[in-house]
């Protein structure tokens, strides 16, 4: 049971994630976030805390970042890329019960004072910037650390926002180092 209320975008999602976990939700109606939406998602965070869950592409982004500036203190959950393909389609409501529970226990909250422990040469030495194998590298960590997928600077941005530790964050390298060695 997920005490957090979770915020989602449309009605699919919400069948989706009643499937995996039982909770309270809010869906957005995709960009069509009014002050009325907000002013609930600010009731429920201030209640019982909100996860958000949004679909893993641009829109998805938009949304979680339009909530966020918003309602300080959420929590994010994300869901991989390749979870969420059914066809053509990209979205939470193709995801399994069992990735959807996954987000949401990883769930993380962005912390208030932002911590510089990761930076640029960082990007650079673990080769999530300015490498060939670049964006898998990034696509990996982020599943594992369950911060979802970024850019380079997106994915900085995450590092440091979600109080991922160093110690964390070299456990998930060498993850995606092994998952990379296996390839080969």
């Amino acid at each position: 049971m997920i005490k957090e209320v979770i915020v989602v975008e449309g009605k699919d999602d919400v069948a989706a994630v009643k499937k995996a976990v039982d909770a309270e939700m809010i869906a957005v109606g995709g960009f069509g976030i009014n002050a009325k939406v907000i002013s609930r998602i600010k009731e429920a965070q201030k209640r019982k805390g909100v996860i958000v869950l949004t679909d893993p592409d641009f829109a998805g982004e938009k949304i979680r970042k339009i909530i966020a500036k918003r309602v300080p203190g959420i929590k994010h959950a994300y869901i991989a890329q390749e979870d969420g393909i059914k066809d053509d389609d990209i979205g939470v409501e193709n995801a399994t019960p069992e990735v959807i529970i996954e987000a949401l226990n990883r769930a993380k909250v962005t912390v208030e004072v932002k911590e510089k422990t990761f930076d640029v040469q960082d990007m650079f030495f673990f080769r999530l910037n300015g490498d060939p194998n670049a964006k898998e590298r990034r696509i990996k960590l982020g599943n594992k650390l369950g911060i979802g997928y970024g850019n380079a600077n997106q994915m900085l941005s995450r590092l440091n926002n979600y109080g991922i530790t160093k110690e964390e964050f070299i456990e998930a390298i060498n993850y995606v180092d092994k998952e990379l060695e296996g390839k080969k």
